[in-house]
């Protein structure tokens, strides 16, 4: 049985792609430098002659704040034609299950805390990533139509903010968890007094670490076929400040950390509730501060060998 992964380089597409490679199933990796996704024709084609059995899309436009914020048009145009070509080429293909990766962004700015699956579309969402957000609620609606239409059983599972080995540093782009990994790392080398970040600190935010994601994946494509998406997450939050102090620690960093109030915070608060794919035998296993322990020693590694985006 062919399971082919859909962004299969980028941090959670490598991850889920190696879970399924350790239980020695057959894997195809599809990325833009094999396929440009945006493309309809070559992604059917490609789904042609690959016929997979199982397709896991991990593909997506992704980034931070400031490159939802600057970008908006690319964000929801390349997301929406990506996610809509590899259904449309699965369905056409015969594809038994589709695994859809949404994000947890795509919930109410101030909904209910934690965040059931049942909260989606109950009010406005976080302005600053709108367009990326309203892609992928037309994913989770479109894997919906697929299922309505083509009685097709196809799954969405819905992340929350996602890191580890292989992730994008690029300041331009990359998420916050990165991002202060590379600034602290570098004032660390650079000895550099204050470094200074965006916002006040005090938003909640909860963190995945990339392999637990990965876990789920299998677990979801082999026993889930309901459709209410699920959400994959801790359970847990943690202020930006905190995080910082984290990984300011864990990076060796001595200065001080300064914070530029003037800088958008995002949502205040966002943390999932889990215990719906809890209750099918999964939970996060890796530790927040372990995990970022080992995402600082392999930043610190592929820096030196230039294998790092940033």
């Amino acid at each position: 049985m062919t399971i082919l992964i859909a962004g299969n380089t980028g941090l959670a597409g490598s991850a889920i792609y190696k879970a399924f490679s350790d239980l020695d199933e057959e894997v195809i990796g599809l990325n833009s430098s094999i396929v440009d996704l945006r493309d309809r024709k070559s992604t059917i084609e490609f789904f042609e002659n690959v016929r997979p059995r199982i397709v896991i899309d991990a593909a997506a436009k992704v980034g931070g704040i400031l490159a939802n914020d600057k970008f908006p048009v690319d964000f929801l145009l390349d997301n929406i034609a990506i996610q809509n070509n590899l259904m449309l080429a699965s369905n056409l293909v015969d594809v038994n299950k589709f695994v859809f990766l949404g994000s947890s962004c795509i919930y109410p700015r101030n909904a209910k805390q934690p965040i059931k699956e049942e909260y989606l579309m109950t009010g406005p969402l976080e302005k600053s990533n709108s367009a990326y957000s309203v892609a992928k609620i037309s994913g989770v609606e479109l894997v919906n139509s697929f299922r309505k239409q083509y009685g097709r059983k196809w799954i969405t599972l819905m992340p929350t903010n996602l890191y580890g080995a292989g992730d994008n540093f690029d300041l331009q782009d990359s998420h916050v968890l990165p991002a202060f990994i590379r600034r602290f790392v570098e004032a660390t080398k650079n000895n550099v007094e204050a470094v200074t970040l965006w916002g006040t600190g005090e938003p909640l935010r909860e963190f995945l670490h990339v392999n637990d994601l990965a876990d789920a994946v299998v677990l979801a494509s082999n026993i889930y076929s309901d459709e209410i998406h699920l959400n994959v997450g801790t359970g847990e939050d943690i202020s930006i400040k905190e995080l910082a102090e984290i990984i300011a620690h864990e990076a060796g960093f001595k200065g001080q950390i300064l914070w530029d109030a003037t800088k958008p915070n995002g949502t205040p608060r966002k943390v999932l509730d889990v215990s719906r794919l809890n209750s099918l035998g999964w939970k996060a296993k890796i530790n927040l501060r372990e995990g970022i322990k080992e995402t600082i020693n392999w930043y610190r590694e592929a820096s030196e060998i230039n294998g790092v985006r940033n």
